[in-house]
């Protein structure tokens, strides 16, 4: 489906919110990409959150964000410079209000990790 509409259109996409995150590795400086569901923001702005499918580890492209938050997206073929900012202690109870009023149970992730989820809100640049 990626690679019929240019990008346009995932598969994954068509079941929930989906993007192409590019970053830049933490330690190699090499250039990644990896397909995350997101939480779409006003103003256009994205939420992301490390579950890494409750695994006990941060995902590394939660690595790669921390040291470099300059990244991209690619979101419906547009490929859109971003800023990611790892969501504060005193805002995370309300992010996670946010996420949950669209995925229902989405913190359970979290619960079953064993660890603090990162979540970044990922800023268009202007």
């Amino acid at each position: 489906m990626k690679r019929l509409t240019g990008g346009r259109v995932q598969l994954s996409g068509l079941l929930v919110p989906s993007l192409v995150l590019l970053t830049t590795g933490a330690k190699s400086g090499i250039k990644r990409e990896i397909t995350l569901m997101y939480t779409p923001e006003p103003a256009g702005r994205m939420l992301v959150t490390g579950s890494n499918f409750a695994r006990t580890d941060h995902p590394a492209w939660t690595r790669n964000l921390l040291a470099h938050p300059h990244a991209a997206v690619n979101l419906h073929g547009r490929r859109i410079a971003v800023t990611a900012s790892l969501i504060a202690d005193d805002e995370r109870e309300a992010v996670w209000r946010y996420i949950e009023e669209q995925w229902p149970g989405y913190r359970g992730y979290e619960r079953q990790a064993g660890r603090e989820l990162r979540i970044f809100r990922l800023t268009p640049d202007v």
